[in-house]
């Protein structure tokens, strides 16, 4: 099964993802539906979560052909998307605001805080330039973060103090910028090798 492993693909998987979900920056959000709706249910959130990213990689490709697009296409719309998550990341600003929230843990912590449309765009994004393996595994240690996170976020909001979770959010920021570019480009490049036949 891990014929295909790689620690430097899946250590890349897991950054481009963690920079997605964005579950540092996140620590206000959860607190405050921790507040509002009481405990959050840290294991169910999580599974329901990394089944679902899981699920998206493997027949988000298949869904797509019914459609009629190719992953390289998909995958260059998700750069786009993972740029705008990067920019408002970076400059602070709220592009794509989610709606009212009347349930905690499942809906909206799993759904779309954490497997949102940006993480699922990143992941079948994903697939185009690394092996399955390494983006399971990639989700795989994600998940677990997210799960110590939402475990401790009221304590971890404390100790790292709004100044530096603002910081890390702007550094996670740039490297998600970077990664959009890198996505585009290589993708670009296949879309033309096919329509061109280079």
């Amino acid at each position: 099964m891990l014929e295909n492993f790689s620690l430097k693909e899946t250590l890349t998987c897991f950054m481009v993802l963690f920079a997605v979900i964005d579950v540092v920056g996140s620590i206000p959000i959860f607190v405050n539906l921790k507040k509002r709706f009481g405990e959050i249910e840290s294991e169910k959130t999580t599974l329901v979560a990394g089944g679902i990213m899981i699920a998206f990689l493997f027949i988000g490709d298949k869904m797509l052909k019914l459609i009629g697009v190719d992953v390289n296409s998909f995958a260059i719309a998700g750069a786009f998307v993972i740029f705008v998550i990067a920019i408002e990341m970076i400059l602070g600003i709220e592009i794509n605001k989610p709606g009212s929230v009347n349930s905690a843990s499942i809906v909206p912590i799993a759904f779309p805080l954490i497997a949102g449309a940006g993480c699922l765009t990143t992941v079948l994004s994903l697939k185009s330039s690394y092996h399955n393996e390494n983006i399971v595994l990639g989700i795989i240690l994600n998940i677990i973060v997210v799960y110590f996170v939402l475990k401790s976020a009221s304590w971890l909001e404390r100790k790292l103090g709004e100044n530096t979770l603002h910081v890390l959010q702007k550094v996670f920021g740039i490297v998600l910028l970077a990664i959009s570019i890198k996505l585009f480009t290589i993708n670009f490049a296949e879309l033309i090798k096919v329509y061109f036949q280079f």
